[in-house]
């Protein structure tokens, strides 16, 4: 009985690995909008093949294809599985985009874990534009700055564009009003913006945020408006 299982295990396994493919899925998780095409994860999924179905299973390599996939500058993870009736399946994950650069090299977006993601020309994020230089000295603490506006529901609806200046000082944009936010340098970030949320609010009531042309958050015990 012991041998006939094992002949019976091995004769079965060995025949469904030379089995073909029947189809190729993809299935993208999350909430952000497929900035990759699903086309062009199924070609990375397929290789070299026309289709799926010209695939044996003993030829995969889950781990190469998911080596692949994750290797794309747009995928932050994904999971690859041959399920049961032959399908083989991806499960994708994409990058975050939480703000765009705008620099001398071109345009990029910056993702929810500081890295550069490419444009997408299936999607446009709508996220905050950055102008100036991003560079190697100031990534870091700019990064934690787009995640602290991304992260907050009325930073993220309210802040729409930020300049660098040369000195490392930013000034942003607001959605709905002409003022300029003077953020000044990127120390007490979390201070500065609870500043500023705590003004918005009292004095979004009436009409007098229009007539203001900046407001300087730079100072952390005040909120300085110039008309």
């Amino acid at each position: 009985m012991f041998v006939l299982v094992i002949f019976l295990f091995s004769f079965t396994s060995k025949r469904n690995s030379h089995r073909k493919l029947t189809k190729s899925t993809v299935v993208f998780v999350g909430e952000n909008a497929l900035f990759l095409r699903q086309e062009i994860v199924n070609k990375l999924l397929i290789e070299n093949n026309s289709n799926a179905t010209s695939i044996q299973k003993d030829r995969l390599d889950l781990n190469k294809l998911e080596q692949t996939l994750n290797a794309q500058d747009m995928i932050d993870k994904s999971d690859v599985f041959v399920s049961i009736d032959g399908v083989l399946k991806a499960v994708v994950k994409q990058k975050t985009p939480i703000a765009r650069v705008f620099d001398k090299k071109g345009s990029f977006y910056v993702d929810s874990e500081g890295d550069t993601m490419p444009l997408s020309a299936n999607f446009t994020a709508r996220v905050p534009l950055v102008s100036g230089e991003m560079n190697k000295k100031n990534s870091k603490d700019l990064s934690k700055l787009f995640k602290v506006i991304y992260d907050d529901a009325f930073l993220k609806k309210n802040i729409i564009g930020i300049q660098i200046m040369p000195n490392g000082s930013l000034l942003m944009l607001n959605r709905n009003y002409n003022y300029q936010i003077d953020f000044g340098k990127m120390i007490n970030v979390e201070r500065k913006f609870k500043n500023y949320k705590a003004f918005f609010q009292k004095v979004s009531s009436d009409s007098s945020l229009y007539k203001y042309k900046k407001i300087d958050l730079r100072f952390t015990e005040q909120v300085v408006c110039t008309k």
